[in-house]
């Protein structure tokens, strides 16, 4: 006959055993979920784009950050010194800005081949934006998604450029919204 002596050892050491084992499963998976929790978060932060504004003087202009979202590239622009009113504003395909025009930035970002202009029934560049809004201080802000953009595409080999024109974009005029000169242009590069 089995003592009670000898059921509660055995199920004392039963329960210890369990609980060790227990103990040890929780801890080691925490200890290994942390690496690649970090892993994911890094992995998982979204790819991102700057651009400082000069002017053709090599004066600051502002900033641009390109973010890329499920739905498209995310472009936040914080301009400054800039003549009050409405101006184009359009990613280019180009990655520079030679002064004194910035010709050197190329044409408007269109890698689909389409016209120029939202208002266009024939689709729009992939570069173009409604006119950037600047304030009587010079200062011009603007949220604004390229739609189904990708930020890869955008900074291909020779990279890409975003420039701010004299005049407002009328939407329309192929090959650049009749928007005139450009007075200010940064170079993106990845953050």
């Amino acid at each position: 006959m089995i003592s009670a002596r000898t059921v509660l050892t055995a199920t004392s050491l039963t329960l210890g055993l369990a609980l060790a084992a227990c103990s040890n499963d929780a801890e080691a998976p925490a200890a290994q979920d942390e690496p690649e929790r970090a892993y994911m978060a890094a992995d998982s932060a979204p790819a991102t784009a700057q651009a400082l504004l000069k002017t053709a003087d090599g004066k600051d202009a502002g900033s641009v950050t390109a973010t890329q979202e499920d739905g498209g590239i995310r472009l936040a622009i914080n301009a400054t010194g800039m003549s009050a009113g409405e101006h184009g504003i359009h990613v280019h395909m180009t990655g520079k800005c030679d002064g004194p025009k910035f010709e050197s930035a190329g044409g408007h970002w269109n890698p689909m081949g389409a016209k120029h202009g939202l208002n266009n029934p024939q689709g729009q560049h992939s570069g173009d934006m409604p006119n950037l809004v600047v304030a009587s201080d010079g200062s011009g802000r603007m949220d604004y998604l390229l739609d189904e953009a990708q930020l890869d595409q955008m900074l291909d080999a020779d990279g890409a450029a975003l420039v701010i024109h004299a005049k407002a974009d009328d939407q329309k005029t192929d090959p650049s919204g009749d928007s005139g000169d450009r007075l200010a242009c940064g170079v993106f590069t990845r953050g």
